[in-house]
Protein backbone atom coordinates (compact mmCIF):
# COMPACT_ATOMS: atom_id res chain seq x y z
CA UNK A 1 0.00 0.00 0.00
CA UNK A 2 1.01 3.40 -0.78
CA UNK A 3 -1.10 5.53 -0.43
CA UNK A 4 -0.44 9.57 -0.15
CA UNK A 5 -3.03 12.32 0.48
CA UNK A 6 -2.49 16.08 0.85
CA UNK A 7 -4.73 18.49 2.16
CA UNK A 8 -4.50 22.46 2.42
CA UNK A 9 -2.05 22.05 5.54
CA UNK A 10 -0.73 18.20 6.05
CA UNK A 11 0.29 15.09 4.34
CA UNK A 12 -1.67 11.95 5.27
CA UNK A 13 0.83 8.87 4.68
CA UNK A 14 1.55 5.86 5.40
CA UNK A 15 3.04 4.86 9.05
CA UNK A 16 6.50 3.65 8.96
CA UNK A 17 8.66 2.12 11.77
CA UNK A 18 11.11 5.46 12.11
CA UNK A 19 7.73 6.91 13.36
CA UNK A 20 7.79 5.53 16.59
CA UNK A 21 9.23 8.06 18.73
CA UNK A 22 6.30 10.65 17.83
CA UNK A 23 3.40 8.04 18.12
CA UNK A 24 5.10 7.12 21.96
CA UNK A 25 5.52 10.74 22.57
CA UNK A 26 1.50 11.07 21.54
CA UNK A 27 0.51 7.69 23.05
CA UNK A 28 1.69 8.23 26.62
CA UNK A 29 0.23 11.23 27.30
CA UNK A 30 -3.17 10.65 29.59
CA UNK A 31 -5.04 13.16 27.74
CA UNK A 32 -4.61 11.61 24.60
CA UNK A 33 -5.82 8.35 25.25
CA UNK A 34 -8.33 9.70 27.80
CA UNK A 35 -11.17 8.63 25.49
CA UNK A 36 -9.45 5.71 23.76
CA UNK A 37 -10.41 2.68 25.97
CA UNK A 38 -5.77 1.74 26.42
CA UNK A 39 -3.80 3.38 28.99
CA UNK A 40 -1.09 5.58 28.43
CA UNK A 41 1.72 3.43 26.93
CA UNK A 42 4.75 3.12 29.23
CA UNK A 43 7.44 1.80 26.64
CA UNK A 44 8.77 2.73 23.12
CA UNK A 45 8.05 -0.92 22.35
CA UNK A 46 4.58 -0.81 22.22
CA UNK A 47 4.09 1.76 19.95
CA UNK A 48 6.83 -0.31 17.79
CA UNK A 49 4.48 -3.31 18.15
CA UNK A 50 1.11 -0.83 17.18
CA UNK A 51 2.63 0.14 14.46
CA UNK A 52 3.71 -3.39 13.29
CA UNK A 53 -0.04 -3.72 13.90
CA UNK A 54 -1.34 -0.61 11.29
CA UNK A 55 1.43 -1.80 8.48
CA UNK A 56 0.33 -5.53 9.13
CA UNK A 57 -3.43 -3.56 8.28
CA UNK A 58 -2.03 -2.44 4.87
CA UNK A 59 -0.76 -6.29 3.69
CA UNK A 60 -3.90 -7.79 4.90
CA UNK A 61 -6.87 -5.27 4.64
CA UNK A 62 -5.44 -2.95 1.68
CA UNK A 63 -6.05 0.20 3.80
CA UNK A 64 -5.10 1.13 7.91
CA UNK A 65 -4.47 4.70 9.87
CA UNK A 66 -2.04 7.11 8.09
CA UNK A 67 0.31 9.60 9.86
CA UNK A 68 -0.59 12.87 9.64
CA UNK A 69 2.54 15.03 8.37
CA UNK A 70 2.35 19.33 8.87
CA UNK A 71 3.64 20.67 5.03
CA UNK A 72 4.96 23.55 7.24
CA UNK A 73 7.50 21.70 9.07
CA UNK A 74 7.21 18.03 7.85
CA UNK A 75 6.27 17.32 11.78
CA UNK A 76 3.80 14.28 12.85
CA UNK A 77 1.14 15.53 14.43
CA UNK A 78 -0.95 12.44 14.94
CA UNK A 79 -2.99 9.96 12.49
CA UNK A 80 -6.37 9.68 10.55
CA UNK A 81 -7.25 7.09 8.53
CA UNK A 82 -10.09 4.46 7.83
CA UNK A 83 -9.68 0.60 9.49
CA UNK A 84 -11.16 -2.46 8.70
CA UNK A 85 -12.74 -3.59 11.77
CA UNK A 86 -13.73 -7.78 11.49
CA UNK A 87 -16.59 -7.19 14.09
CA UNK A 88 -17.84 -4.85 16.05
CA UNK A 89 -21.27 -3.63 17.94
CA UNK A 90 -22.76 -6.47 16.09
CA UNK A 91 -21.05 -5.28 12.82
CA UNK A 92 -19.15 -7.07 10.69
CA UNK A 93 -16.03 -6.32 8.31
CA UNK A 94 -16.94 -2.40 8.54
CA UNK A 95 -14.47 0.78 7.59
CA UNK A 96 -13.96 2.92 11.03
CA UNK A 97 -12.97 6.72 10.39
CA UNK A 98 -10.49 7.22 13.35
CA UNK A 99 -7.60 9.97 14.20
CA UNK A 100 -5.74 11.17 17.16
CA UNK A 101 -3.41 13.71 17.62
CA UNK A 102 -0.96 15.39 20.01
CA UNK A 103 -2.16 17.80 22.04
CA UNK A 104 -0.52 20.48 21.07
CA UNK A 105 -2.41 20.13 17.62
CA UNK A 106 -5.56 19.97 18.77
CA UNK A 107 -8.28 22.80 17.75
CA UNK A 108 -6.60 23.28 14.99
CA UNK A 109 -9.37 21.85 12.76
CA UNK A 110 -6.88 18.70 11.95
CA UNK A 111 -9.67 16.18 12.34
CA UNK A 112 -11.82 17.52 10.11
CA UNK A 113 -9.39 18.49 7.41
CA UNK A 114 -8.16 15.11 7.30
CA UNK A 115 -11.17 13.73 7.91
CA UNK A 116 -12.54 14.96 4.56
CA UNK A 117 -9.79 13.74 2.89
CA UNK A 118 -10.15 10.58 4.25
CA UNK A 119 -13.63 10.26 3.47
CA UNK A 120 -13.67 11.54 0.26
CA UNK A 121 -10.77 8.31 -0.69
CA UNK A 122 -13.22 5.67 0.74
CA UNK A 123 -16.48 6.85 -1.36
CA UNK A 124 -14.32 7.62 -4.11
CA UNK A 125 -11.70 5.67 -4.69
CA UNK A 126 -12.12 2.58 -2.58
CA UNK A 127 -16.00 3.05 -3.75
CA UNK A 128 -17.47 2.43 -0.31
CA UNK A 129 -20.95 3.05 0.71
CA UNK A 130 -20.57 3.70 3.79
CA UNK A 131 -17.62 4.50 7.03
CA UNK A 132 -18.44 4.22 10.39
CA UNK A 133 -17.20 5.46 13.28
CA UNK A 134 -18.14 5.54 17.41
CA UNK A 135 -16.43 7.88 20.03
CA UNK A 136 -16.93 7.43 23.70
CA UNK A 137 -20.07 9.66 24.77
CA UNK A 138 -17.54 12.44 26.95
CA UNK A 139 -15.30 12.93 24.43
CA UNK A 140 -17.38 16.54 23.10
CA UNK A 141 -14.81 17.14 20.67
CA UNK A 142 -14.37 14.00 18.49
CA UNK A 143 -18.24 13.41 18.71
CA UNK A 144 -18.81 17.37 17.23
CA UNK A 145 -16.66 16.63 14.75
CA UNK A 146 -18.34 13.47 13.54
CA UNK A 147 -21.44 15.18 13.43
CA UNK A 148 -19.96 18.31 11.16
CA UNK A 149 -18.65 15.46 9.10
CA UNK A 150 -22.55 14.53 8.40
CA UNK A 151 -22.27 11.26 10.62
CA UNK A 152 -25.13 10.13 11.78
CA UNK A 153 -25.73 9.19 15.54
CA UNK A 154 -27.43 5.84 15.52
CA UNK A 155 -27.12 3.94 18.85
CA UNK A 156 -24.84 3.92 21.83
CA UNK A 157 -23.14 0.35 22.88
CA UNK A 158 -20.05 -0.36 25.67
CA UNK A 159 -17.16 -0.72 24.19
CA UNK A 160 -14.40 -2.30 26.07
CA UNK A 161 -15.89 -0.85 28.95
CA UNK A 162 -16.45 2.41 27.36
CA UNK A 163 -19.71 3.87 26.39
CA UNK A 164 -20.04 5.35 22.91
CA UNK A 165 -21.89 6.59 20.62
CA UNK A 166 -22.07 4.69 17.11
CA UNK A 167 -22.04 6.78 13.88
CA UNK A 168 -22.81 5.74 10.37
CA UNK A 169 -22.03 8.14 7.36
CA UNK A 170 -23.64 6.74 4.07
CA UNK A 171 -22.08 8.23 0.64
CA UNK A 172 -24.92 10.05 -0.30
CA UNK A 173 -25.21 11.80 2.84
CA UNK A 174 -21.20 12.99 2.55
CA UNK A 175 -21.15 16.98 1.35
Amino acid sequence: MNIYLETERLILREIVPEDVEAFFAMDSNPEVVKYVGIQPLTDISQSAEMIESIRNQYTENGIGRWAVIRKEDGKLVGWSGLKLIKEINNHQNIHDLGYRFTPEYWGKGYATETSIAVLNYAFNEMKLDQVFAYADVENEVSNHVLRKLGFEEKETFIDEGDHCFWYELKKENFK
